[in-house]
């Protein structure tokens, strides 16, 4: 294996990560904000407020992104197990 293709598969690794962890995260990030500008206007600042609703907003992205993310990771699975006889070479 060339030190270029050994490249392209880090490379790949990371956009697939990214890829499949957005959603969530994004969730995460905007469900946290709006939470955020809620209390800081009614002045309730309870942790636990803010932790269930991000907790809700990723278990909903997950469910609802789920399907699209295991496929993603399946097929980057069967390239990366498709690619082992060009690395034991």
């Amino acid at each position: 294996m060339s030190l270029d293709r050994a490249l392209e598969l880090m490379r790949e690794v990371f956009i697939i990560a990214a890829t499949v962890a957005g959603p969530a995260l994004a969730a995460a990030l905007l469900v946290g904000l709006f939470v955020g500008v809620i209390q800081t206007a009614t002045q309730v600042n309870e942790a636990s407020v803010s932790f269930v609703t991000k907790l809700l907003a990723v278990a909903g992205a997950l469910l609802i992104g789920g399907p699209w993310a295991l496929t993603e990771l399946i097929e980057y699975t069967r390239r990366t197990i498709g690619a082992i006889s060009e690395v034991v070479r």
